[in-house]
C-alpha cells in the first residue's frame, strides 16, 4: 500500500493531496463500508490521534466531517480540520528533509474503528532511491526484558550532552525504588511512584497531574530531536493490574497508552501499550555510575 502525492503544482488550490494505491482487500472493504475512517498516524513514539480521515472513492466529507455521496474517484487521506497534509505530518514527526514526496509506502491496521497508518518508506520527486523510515514496535518500552532503541538513543544523547544528568536521574530512581522493589514496604501506595517525576523529567518524560479518573497522567515525551508526543500514562505498582482493554476510557480515545510501574509482570499486554518499569531503569544505573568523570561504563 502507498500514498501518492498529487497536486504538487497547485498549492494555491488546496495544496498536496494524497491518494491511496494498492489497498489490501480487508482495508478497502472496511473503507467502502464506512465511507470515511479516522486516521491515527504512527510516529517514532507510537500512534497518535489526528484530524485526518481516510475517505472512500465514492464519498466526500460534509461540514461535520461525515461521509456523504461524492465522486472524487480515488481512495484518499483528507485533512479534515488538520492544519497540514498527511505528508507534511509524516515529515514533521520523522524529521524528514524538505521536498515533494512522490510516494509514501504505508502499513495500515484497523483498531477500534480507526486506521493506524504507519509510514515505512518514502520516495522524493526526482530522487532515484526510496528512504527507509525505521520504527520500533515498542518505542517507549523500558523493562528488564526489553529496552527500545529510542530509549537507548535518548539516554546516550543526554549523557553525551551533560554527563551528570543520566547518572543522577537513575540514582534517584534507585532511591525511590527501595520502597517498592525487591521487598515492598507496607502501606506504600502506588501514587508514591510519582516521586519519580523529577528524574523522569530529566530523561525526557514530563508526567502531567495525577487526576485519578480515567487515565492517571497525560504525559509529554520529548526524545531526541522529535516533536513532543503526548500520551496517557497509567501508574501501577504492578503492570499485571492494568485492565485497559476491559475498561477503555472514552470511545474517541486511541488504543494507545503507557504503563508506568514499579515491576512489570503483565503476561500478555495489548498491542500499542508500552511499559516503563522503574525497577529496570534503576537497575540500569550500573551502566551510568555516579563518578567525578561522568564517563559511562562500557
Amino acid at each position: 500500500m502507498h500514498l501518492q502525492q498529487t497536486k504538487r503544482d497547485s498549492r494555491t488550490s488546496g495544496g498536496p493531496q494524497y491518494y491511496f494505491h494498492n489497498l489490501t482487500e480487508p482495508v478497502k472493504a472496511y473503507l467502502r463500508k464506512k465511507g470515511a475512517v479516522r486516521v491515527a498516524l504512527v510516529t517514532p513514539y507510537g500512534a497518535t490521534k489526528t484530524d485526518y480521515f481516510a475517505v472512500s472513492t465514492d464519498k466526500k466529507l460534509d461540514h461535520r466531517f461525515r461521509p456523504i455521496v461524492g465522486n472524487v474517484g480515488h481512495d484518499r487521506v483528507q485533512q479534515g480540520s488538520a492544519g497540514q497534509s498527511i505528508g507534511e505530518a509524516v515529515r514533521t514527526w520523522y524529521r524528514l528533509p524538505v521536498g515533494d514526496f512522490e510516494r509514501i509506502d504505508v502499513e495500515i491496521e484497523i483498531i477500534d474503528d480507526a486506521f493506524y497508518l504507519r509510514p515505512t518508506t518514502c520516495k522524493y520527486v526526482g530522487k532515484p532511491k526510496a528512504r527507509n523510515i525505521p520504527l520500533d514496535e515498542k518505542a517507549l518500552t523500558f523493562t528488564r526484558r526489553y529496552v527500545s532503541e529510542l530509549w537507548t538513543q535518548q539516554l546516550t544523547t543526554i549523557h553525551d550532552a551533560e554527563p551528570s544528568v543520566v547518572p543522577w536521574s537513575l540514582a534517584e530512581l534507585c532511591r525511590i525504588m527501595t520502597d517498592h522493589y525487591p521487598t515492598p514496604k507496607a502501606h506504600v501506595k502506588e501514587e508514591d511512584l510519582l516521586r519519580a517525576s523529577g528524574p523522569l523529567k530529566h530523561l525526557g518524560v514530563a508526567l502531567g497531574p495525577y487526576v485519578g479518573k480515567g487515565y492517571d497522567c497525560l504525559t509529554n515525551f520529548t526524545f531526541l530531536d522529535y516533536p513532543v508526543y503526548t500520551v496517557f500514562v497509567e501508574v501501577k505498582k504492578f503492570s499485571r493490574d492494568f485492565s485497559y482493554q476491559q475498561t477503555k476510557y472514552g470511545k474517541d480515545e486511541l488504543s494507545r497508552a503507557v504503563i508506568l510501574c514499579a515491576v512489570h509482570d503483565h503476561r500478555n499486554l495489548p498491542k500499542n501499550i508500552d511499559v516503563i518499569e522503574l525497577a529496570a531503569l534503576s537497575e540500569h544505573a550500573r551502566e551510568y555510575p555516579l563518578s567525578g568523570t561522568g564517563k559511562r561504563r562500557r
